[in-house]
């Protein structure tokens, strides 16, 4: 989280002649590609490198923006602080700026100016070389009032290269609504994600649970629930059967998890009495937008299978490879994880990686191009791989990522979250039906996008894109 921090100004009449201020900063990766976007300094040859990675200097309208921001928030926060007024500049502006370069603004009070309460500040800043970029002066309107400002946090500002739910969006515009039995939705926060998708024509929902706690969640969270149909039960594991029970006599094409525990729900659909399997092992598969990464791509499993032995992984890649299908791509690229890019009879899931490349060559499993065992490194990244003398078409490119087990692909997926800004969009495959699972802690974007994903598969479905065996 941003440090909170508290802002007191200096007055027109505290002001000196010869008084002065300074601020130093030292650019990030994120901060200089932010000021390149704001000044319009997206010329591809400032921003991008011959080998496609981050050019190591920007330009002139980059420099500037940086230069002048920084002395702006040198009046801003310092001198004379809070309430001031920025009026006009004369400013030269020379040299280039870099990610790590540390830059140091300083405004120098010249001349007062009491008609107005105007102060001119002679203003510069350099580079850690000593180098001037900007020089020159600063006219401001000084605050003639004591203002202090408590507990003040910087902005979370965040850069994404793609964005994945977007598309997610745009592709589910053109799906015709799904019909969708939402389980139990007895809280505010999957009462109101099944409601806004429904709002937003991406699912007509069924509400399936005890009626008398969905319209009390509802009248918490002040939602109409207008037209939407409650079936009720009398608690969520008979909210799960009757779902199960509608999906499986096609009164609705998907289900979506509310406020029970997913085992509960999962519970009615995998006995083979459910009518819900098909002759696929049920898996999970999250679609994952990271904000560091250039596309979206599939991470799995993270939710059902715990300990996957080899043959219930082929059809985990067979099910995210289907996804991937269903999502536009052709003949998506999946990297098989596991802690080396080597088979090592040590490591069991190298020796996974090795079998199912080699089903993939027999045509055991079809529609990607598959390569394992890769470390995270090299199935992300192609320099990592290049290094290490990997020659893979899915380095670098990876559509979809097989985790060896349930736990290291759950870490691996909250690493992302909670460290990267990644969001993830959950459904589970190898059901007559696409179900989501969605979590308490799952934002209204994050629930949004998981209909989304299922409405594209049912969509899929209903055209004969996507085959249910």
């Amino acid at each position: 989280m941003p440090q909170k921090t508290e802002l007191t100004n200096v007055t027109y009449d505290e002001i000196r002649i010869g008084q002065s201020a300074e601020l130093s900063v030292t650019l990030t990766k994120t901060q200089v590609e932010l000021l390149a976007v704001v000044s319009g300094d997206v010329d591809a040859f400032h921003l991008k490198a011959e080998d496609g990675t981050a050019a190591p200097a920007y330009g002139k309208r980059t420099e500037a923006a940086g230069a002048v921001a920084l002395i702006s928030s040198v009046i801003g926060t310092r001198l004379p602080g809070p309430g001031s007024k920025i009026l006009r500049r004369e400013l030269s502006f020379s040299g280039d700026i870099a990610v790590g370069d540390t830059l140091t603004a300083t405004v120098t009070a010249r001349e007062k100016r009491p008609e107005a309460n105007v102060v001119v500040f002679d203003t510069r800043c350099v580079n850690q070389s000593g180098q001037v970029l900007i020089s020159g002066v600063t006219y401001v309107e000084a605050p003639t009032g004591r203002l202090v400002y408590d507990d003040i946090a910087p902005p979370h500002i965040e850069l994404r290269r793609s964005d994945a739910f977007m598309e997610l969006f745009r592709t589910c515009d053109t799906c015709e609504p799904v019909t969708c039995a939402v389980v139990h939705p007895c809280d505010r926060d999957s009462l109101a994600g099944a409601v806004e998708a429904a709002r937003r024509g991406i699912i007509v929902p069924l509400l399936v649970g005890p009626e008398q706690k969905i319209r009390k969640a509802a009248e918490d969270a002040q939602i109409d629930l207008g037209p939407w149909r409650i079936i009720s039960t009398p608690h969520s594991h008979a909210a799960a059967e009757r779902a199960v029970e509608l999906a499986r006599t096609g009164e609705v094409e998907s289900l979506m998890k509310g406020s029970l525990h997913t085992d509960e729900l999962m519970g009615a659909i995998v006995p083979s009495a459910s009518g819900m399997r098909t002759s696929r092992r049920i898996s999970h598969a999250m679609v994952i937008d990271v904000p560091t990464y250039y596309k979206m791509f599939i991470m799995t499993d993270a939710a059902v299978n715990i300990a996957p032995d080899l043959a219930v992984k082929k059809d985990i890649v067979q099910n995210a490879i289907d996804l991937d299908h269903a999502l536009g791509i052709e003949r998506p690229k999946v990297g098989i994880l596991s802690a080396v890019e080597t088979v090592n009879a040590n490591i069991p899931s190298t020796l996974d990686a090795a079998a199912l490349c080699k089903m993939a060559d027999r045509g055991q499993i079809t529609g990607g191009i598959l390569d394992g065992p890769l470390a995270f490194d090299n199935a992300i990244s192609a320099e990592a791989a290049r290094i290490k003398g990997i020659r893979s078409e899915v380095s670098g490119e990876a559509d979809i990522l097989l985790a060896p087990d349930l736990e290291s692909a759950n870490m691996l997926f909250k690493q992302l979250t909670y460290l990267a800004g990644a969001e993830g969009a959950g459904i589970v495959l190898g059901t007559r039906v696409p179900v989501v699972l969605t979590s308490r802690a799952d934002s209204v974007r994050t629930r949004l996008a998981s209909a989304a994903l299922m409405a594209i598969v049912a969509q899929a479905r209903r055209t004969g894109r996507y085959e249910v065996r």
